[in-house]
């Protein structure tokens, strides 16, 4: 009997980049509101970072998608790991071109920055996502997205904290404009320069079905895949819309009042919610009978609180409603039956109420419920993700490039939130997202009854 290939190593160095762009893609949510201080913008003005940033993924997956086609699969000819260590190079370049930016203090340059950083990152979310989708058993793909996503909700987690407190902070001046973000993002360009030295030199063993370069045709025939493409905009779209728009939210003297450090810090724990919650989906939605995992998701769960707090810095007191909220994720959970599609749809359900009550309520609930919401869109790229993909084989890393085109939810929805915040007020914006959810509850439930 033949021994199944052991993956952990590559598993553990993709996982690295998984961390490192969601540590520098939640840095834009601290970048908004200071940008927007800097440069006297508007909430819309402001939003126009998001725009930049994930109108990237779009142009740089379209382009892919289209030489897919006509050519065959590019990552098919050039291999994982030459893509993986391309868009590591091309995301140091758009880090590096903060310099000159904060320098010429352009808000235009700022932004095409942000655009050359996010090419670098669609290259490496191309690559990335179903590689570790295919890295093993088909049915546990699900599971190792979610592990791999919890650590990028680990860079999503420390990121406020710790670019809130140098951009806020450390290196904050009055008088210095937009100066404080050179160090933080020189220090990033060394830090993916590094990592595409390091993957480099790493053993990542090639995946036969999908590494081919004549595979030509279409993707969009698989129904799943198309549905998926929307699925995949309305959830990145609402995650970051929300993000983007919290910090200034909880500024709100009808909601908490924070200032911008302060409210960096509860940033933090919307997506350390995410971060708990991909961490329990990872064990919850793999292999195992379901009494061992409901065990050792217990234990999983109080670890993700007590690390939360950790490295968020705030009491057990101070963040006692945000334990309510994990247990009702957990519960939700429970109900999801470790069943992909089942619990996409729950969650979607959960998110909704969340923001709804968030937007018509007050004071701390008001707060809570926002950020609560980070605990249910946990689970949500990568189970989408490998429902959206299941079955399309050679194909792929076409539907790969596909979704990750659809990222462009994260370009157009929050500038949306903005227009609608500079009419009726930023509380209220946050309905906006509830649509978003509205369809990702019809996509779980579609598939959830076509067994998928």
């Amino acid at each position: 009997m033949s021994q199944e290939p052991n993956y952990r190593g590559p598993i553990t160095a993709i996982t690295t980049l998984f961390f490192m762009w969601g540590f520098i893609t939640c840095l834009n949510d601290i970048l908004i509101p200071y940008l927007k201080g800097v440069f006297e913008l508007s909430y819309f003005q402001a939003n126009l970072v998001q725009f930049a940033f994930f109108g990237a993924y779009f142009i740089g997956s379209l382009i892919y998608y289209f030489i897919s086609i006509k050519s065959g699969d590019p990552i098919g000819k050039l291999g994982y790991k030459k893509s993986l260590v391309l868009g590591l190079a091309v995301a140091a370049m758009g880090c590096l071109l903060f310099v000159p930016a904060a320098q010429l203090l352009q808000y235009g340059f700022f932004l095409a920055a942000l655009f050359c950083l996010g090419l670098g990152l669609t290259i490496l979310q191309i690559a990335a996502n179903p590689y570790v989708a295919l890295l093993g058993k088909p049915e546990t793909a699900s599971s190792r997205l979610n592990l791999a996503q919890a650590f990028n909700s680990f860079g999503t987690t420390i990121a406020p904290v710790i670019g809130g407190y140098f951009i806020f902070e450390y290196f904050f001046d009055e008088n210095a404009g937009a100066d404080a973000v050179k160090i933080p993002y020189i220090l990033l360009a060394a830090g993916f320069f590094i990592l595409a030295f390091v993957i480099s030199r790493a053993n990542l063993p090639a995946i036969p079905q999908t590494e081919v370069s004549n595979v030509k045709g279409s993707a969009l025939a698989h129904k799943n895949l198309t549905m998926g493409m929307i699925a995949i905009f309305c959830y990145v779209g609402a995650e970051v819309a929300i993000g983007s728009n919290l910090v200034s939210f909880l500024a709100e003297p009808s909601i908490a009042g924070f200032n911008e450090q302060l409210a960096s810090r509860y940033l933090a724990l919307f997506w350390g919610g995410a971060m708990t919650g991909r961490f329990v989906g990872a064990l919850y939605l793999g292999n195992g009978k379901l009494g061992g995992k409901l065990g050792g998701a217990i234990g999983l769960f109080a670890l993700a609180f007590l690390f939360t707090m950790l490295i968020t810095g705030f009491s057990f007191a101070e963040i006692l409603p945000f334990a309510g909220l994990m247990l009702v994720n957990f519960a939700v959970f429970i109900l999801g039956k470790s069943l992909t599609s089942r619990t996409l749809a729950l969650f979607a359900l959960a998110s909704a109420a969340l923001l709804l009550t968030g937007s018509f309520s007050g004071g701390l609930l008001a707060m809570w419920a926002i950020i609560g919401v980070g605990l249910f869109n946990s689970i949500m790229w990568s189970n989408i993700f490998t429902l959206s993909i299941a079955g399309l084989k050679e194909k792929s890393s076409q539907g790969s490039s596909l979704l990750v085109m659809m990222i462009l939810g994260g370009a157009l929805i929050p500038p949306i939130q903005g227009l609608v915040a500079d009419q009726i007020g930023i509380q209220l914006s946050f309905l906006v997202p509830v649509l978003c959810y509205v369809y990702l509850f019809y996509f779980g439930a579609q598939l959830s009854r076509a067994k998928i």
